[in-house]
């Protein structure tokens, strides 16, 4: 590995969403974990994506000293007004596991014909060169679907299972990874603030 690279911190201990980082980001820059340098998560207060997404890049880069990467994303339903939206993570509770959430919308869902089921998985991903960093590089990503009636396929995580991407034919949990990638709320976001990285020279 080239030490040229800039390392970034990046702000989750999510495993599934580092390992879709890692693989979009490529070699351009070093992703260390927050967790590998013994940080707690900070605490998401915002009330949208782009306020969490920031809020934890900013903790990020202040406690390691390093620039970040952090981003805040959710399944937002049409049939719910948006829910859970910025709750995602924690719709049935602080310490729901990825079947509890679920479990809990295809119950708020129940009933609902496919027509009724759409919405879309949406997140926005920040980058800050320090913890005071006044112009922050801000991307967005969204991914069109519907709420399928039962979960199908074991990749993924979160509400994978249950994501029906029409075009595809099939849930986000049923897809490659690499198709997934190329299709999803958070790969369109990272390529995005690659691209914003690139410009401004910082990868």
């Amino acid at each position: 590995m080239s030490d040229s690279r800039k390392k970034v911190v990046l702000a989750t201990g999510n495993a599934g969403k580092a390992k879709e980082f890692k693989e979009l980001l490529g070699d351009s820059i070093e992703i260390v974990l927050q967790t590998e340098l013994g940080l707690e998560a900070a605490e998401e207060t915002g009330s949208t994506f782009l306020e969490n997404a920031l809020l934890k890049a900013r903790y990020a880069s202040e406690q390691s000293g390093l620039p970040a990467i952090a981003d805040d994303s959710g399944l937002e339903v049409d049939a719910l007004n948006g829910e859970p939206g910025v709750y995602s993570a924690r719709y049935a509770g602080e310490d729901a596991s990825d079947a509890d959430n679920n479990a809990k919308l295809l119950a708020a869902l129940e009933g609902l014909p496919q027509s009724e089921r759409g919405g879309q998985f949406r997140a926005v991903v920040v980058f800050v060169r320090s913890a005071e960093d006044p112009a922050p590089l801000i991307a967005e990503g969204a991914w069109r679907g519907a709420i399928a009636d039962s979960p199908r396929g074991d990749a993924g995580f979160g509400y994978d299972p249950l994501f029906f991407d029409a075009d595809a034919g099939c849930t986000s949990a049923e897809l490659s990874r690499d198709d997934k990638n190329a299709r999803s709320h958070r790969g369109k976001a990272v390529r995005e603030l690659c691209a914003q990285m690139q410009r401004a020279g910082v990868s």
